[in-house]
């Protein structure tokens, strides 16, 4: 027996005239924590909506991610480090109306079937999203069978006012939602979690696997859950994967150990109680590489039959690749079929990532197995100061990895769906600042200002689903265009994004870019904003409380306006959902 979760009726008496006398019902500190749920506003961890988030750590390199393909600046500004347009297309293939070419499956570029030994990546040139100006990274490719369907947001020139050029600060400022201010220690979706009332009685709300819990899940009244490793969770760091008795035997034998009066508190039953449901819960997921059976059901490449990876005669025919590789056997079309060796030209993903799609594949299965709401982790490395690459090199392996992770989970969420769907989960991605547009002497780029984020899901208003185009930020026709000019889809009358002193729509003038330095049209936390609002079920007043900003009448997060930080016209809300 335990002591687990023990309220007495003078405790809950107290707790509850507080509660009448209104002490500190704005934050929900004071109150028991059984009465949460009951007293918080809006839907968040009741309506089965989740969010799984990939921080792109260290400054990814927007201008090489979403490509101003048609700005006829950006090919002279990066000479070296620049994606370049298919020579063999038509004049205008760019800026015809359409989704992306869907490159990710068994065609390249130009509709020619693709030999089941073609490299994965060969074709090199950038890939149209329709918007007439846009086009992706061709080591992006997998994202046009996702944009394609209308799932994929694909979002430009993101930032905050007075952008910081340093990584940890800037990093600080995306995870606390409070831009330029180091003193706010609690992160943007740990108060989600508080303001959904769950925080403290469900074992699992938030969760990170990577190496520490990061600042966007960190608070003081709460303890949110980080995995470094997803098979080693247990006391000690002793892998349990079938469960570890001593283990649970040594939380509930802590609890027998009496605390005074003083300190005997409900959190510290609620922290053992929440330490050992969560522990056997994890300890019913099997997170090693035996149990990564998860396959795509699509043909890639052309390629018919498949290696089951574990050295037998083969699968099924047209059973896809491994949506999370995580060893050779399991990275793409390696493993060749019907005892044809193995061929590194099909790798999907570097295999450096193999760490990376482990951690996305717990974070995927923590998600669709439990009642988490948040789960997240991390991929490092977009700090290119020399020898970026263009089409090809460091970071062209570091996209390949986001753009077959978004293709994976999408296909994990609706061919394994059990807690949760594709359509009751948002993907998104962070990365603190984007980079220099003029390349460097080193063949790189350096720190700079906006960048780009990814929003995927199946209530994404993407491509087709409520918006003409899925790319938003970089289109002469956006509200707040690439070139805020006259509203035309003439190239020639827009200019480039690169002109400085250009009109904008209130009058005035802009300088898209500044020594370097692209400037915002969408503030992060708009985005943000928007996914905990719409997707979550947070109310106005919530998420008034959750980022800040939303409450100040100057920062024009909701519905765009001129920032009273900084005077840069902003879009607030793009609709993304």
């Amino acid at each position: 027996m335990n002591n687990f979760n023990i309220y007495s009726r003078r405790t809950f008496l107290d707790r509850s005239f507080k509660t009448s006398l209104g002490i500190a019902l704005a934050t929900l500190t004071d109150i028991p924590f059984v009465m949460k749920r009951a007293l918080a506003e809006g839907t968040i961890g009741l309506n089965g909506k989740k969010v799984l988030f990939i921080w792109l750590r260290f400054g990814n390199d927007g201008l090489n991610n979403i490509v101003p393909i048609e700005d006829s600046a950006y090919s002279t500004i990066r000479p070296t480090i620049g994606i370049t347009k298919d020579p063999a297309a038509a004049s205008d293939y760019y800026q015809q109306t359409g989704p992306c070419f869907d490159a990710s499956l068994y065609a390249d570029i130009g509709g020619t079937l693709r030999g089941s030994s073609d490299a994965t990546f060969s074709y090199t040139r950038a890939i149209r999203t329709g918007n007439g100006f846009a086009a992706l990274h061709p080591a992006l490719k997998f994202l046009a069978p996702v944009y394609n369907a209308g799932d994929l947001a694909l979002l430009h020139r993101v930032a905050y006012p007075k952008q910081s050029r340093s990584h940890f600060d800037s990093q600080n400022y995306w995870e606390n939602g409070n831009p330029n201010n180091n003193l706010s220690k609690d992160g943007i979706f740990y108060r989600t979690i508080m303001e959904s009332g769950l925080a403290n009685t469900a074992p699992l709300t938030g969760v990170s696997v990577q190496s520490a819990l990061p600042l966007i899940l960190r608070g003081s009244r709460a303890a949110m859950t980080n995995l470094t490793s997803p098979t080693r969770y247990d006391l000690l760091g002793v892998p349990s994967p079938g469960g570890d008795n001593k283990a649970f035997s040594a939380i509930a034998g802590a609890n027998y150990f009496p605390f005074t009066d003083k300190r005997n508190r409900e959190l510290l039953d609620l922290q053992y109680q929440n330490m050992s449901n969560t522990l056997r819960i994890f300890s019913a997921i099997d997170f090693s590489d035996t149990g990564n059976v998860y396959r795509d059901d699509a043909v890639t490449d052309n390629d018919q039959v498949w290696f089951d990876g574990t050295g037998g005669t083969g699968s099924p025919a047209n059973k896809g690749y491994y949506l999370f590789p995580t060893t050779n056997a399991k990275n793409g079309g390696y493993q060749r079929p019907s005892g044809g060796g193995t061929n590194t030209n099909k790798y999907v993903v570097p295999t450096s990532a193999y760490s990376f799609f482990t951690n996305l594949k717990a974070a995927a299965m923590i998600l669709n197995k439990t009642d988490a709401i948040i789960a997240g982790t991390e991929l490092g490395g977009f700090d290119t100061h020399q020898t970026q690459g263009g089409a090809a090199g460091s970071h062209a392996n570091l996209l390949q990895s986001v753009g077959w992770a978004m293709y994976a989970l999408r296909k994990y969420f609706m061919l394994y769906a059990e807690k949760t769907t594709w359509d009751n989960l948002v993907v998104v991605t962070l990365s603190e600042f984007g980079r220099t547009s003029v390349e460097n002497s080193d063949k790189g780029t350096d720190h700079a200002e906006a960048g780009v984020m990814y929003v995927a899901g199946g209530g994404v208003k993407g491509y087709g689903q409520g918006n003409a185009s899925g790319v938003f930020g970089c289109s002469p026709s956006d509200t707040l265009a690439w070139n805020p000019g006259p509203r035309t889809t003439s190239l020639a009358s827009c200019g480039t994004m690169f002109s400085a002193g250009i009109p904008d729509d209130t009058g005035g003038t802009i300088n898209p870019v500044t020594a370097g330095y692209l400037r915002r049209a969408i503030d992060y936390r708009s985005v943000l904003g928007e996914i905990i609002r719409k997707h979550l079920g947070a109310t106005q007043n919530q998420l008034n409380r959750i980022i800040t900003g939303y409450g100040v009448t100057n920062e024009y997060l909701l519905g765009g306006g001129k920032s009273g930080v900084d005077g840069i016209r902003i879009r607030g809300e793009v609709g993304l959902l």
